[in-house]
């Protein structure tokens, strides 16, 4: 004989197998409820609930220059964020600079933007300073943490002119000096020629006095001194806007021949056909001022 305790057993062991079996046929059954053939009963399910991890986009710039003064914008764009968070970090001290859109810094220069359109967060950095310059990291709160990198770099515009300190040209030859403005994001709202210390007037007396401007990436300034005369000897000096003062200093020699003499004159030796191109220009430029000045004298005394 069974005690009746152990029956009792064996039925609620026996009625919660019934329940699992039969929750388990009604689930297969309700699964492929119209489907006939093995294939499709057989096609597994696809995982639900699984979200694909976040992940940087790697056509981003990883190196960005700024001028110095200026705003730098250092972007990285997410995807598949989800719940995640991105902080910016500067690199050199591990400093949370921005966290969302949030400045977590006391230097309020900081400041991200989410484009929500691209996925991009830009950390602005604004009147970029040297000290600015290194890298920054971009990071997604996952585990672990997954970061991209920024490097920037912080530049001074800059003028040079070239062939000096000392430029030696003959007596009677052309005195050709060449400013070259780099790493400026667009040219000098204006550049001055100095001859010790004093602006150079393009329409003094003298005469033979031109200057021509290229902009562009590297904005050039050439300054053409016809019939160079002892006189003009001395220091000759670029000021751009954007940038510090270049200098150089020209000798005009009347026969001498010292061991530094530069043949022909300063910046252009490596392109004669520009020099002469230039001198032209300088030539019709006095002769049509020459005409207009005659012309106007003429009128005058006619109208007397």
């Amino acid at each position: 004989m069974i005690p009746r305790e152990l029956k009792s057993i064996q039925w609620m062991v026996f009625l919660l197998m019934s329940c699992f079996i039969g929750t388990t046929i009604g689930s297969f059954q309700a699964q492929n409820h119209g489907h006939n053939t093995l294939t499709e009963r057989t096609t597994p399910m696809p995982s639900l609930g699984y979200i694909s991890p976040a992940y940087f986009d790697i056509s981003i710039p990883r190196n960005v220059t700024a001028l110095v003064g200026k705003s730098a914008y250092l972007s990285c764009r997410v995807r598949n964020l989800g719940n995640k968070t991105v902080a910016w970090v500067r690199h050199r001290d591990i400093h949370v600079l921005t966290i969302g859109t949030y400045t977590y810094t006391s230097d309020q220069r900081f400041q991200t933007t989410h484009h929500k359109d691209t996925d991009e967060w830009t950390l602005h950095i604004k009147w970029a300073q040297p000290r600015d310059a290194g890298t920054y990291e971009c990071q997604i709160s996952s585990v672990p943490i997954r970061s991209y990198t920024v490097t920037l770099s912080v530049v001074v515009p800059t003028a040079s002119i070239l062939g000096g300190p000392d430029l030696y040209v003959d007596k009677g030859s052309t005195i050709n000096l060449t400013c070259a403005i780099r790493f400026s994001p667009e040219p000098p709202a204006y550049i001055f020629w100095y001859h010790q210390d004093e602006v150079i007037s393009y329409d003094s007396t003298r005469g033979g006095v031109s200057v021509i401007t290229e902009k562009g990436e590297v904005t050039t300034s050439y300054l053409l001194i016809q019939d160079a005369e002892l006189t003009d000897s001395g220091k000759y000096s670029c000021s751009p806007s954007n940038a510090d003062v270049a200098s150089v200093r020209v000798h005009v020699l009347n026969g001498e021949r010292p061991e530094a003499m530069q043949t022909g004159s300063a910046g252009l030796s490596s392109s004669c056909v520009c020099i002469s191109i230039l001198i032209i220009i300088s030539n019709i430029y006095n002769y049509l001022r020459v005409c207009l000045g005659l012309q106007s004298l003429h009128s005058g005394s006619h109208l007397r």
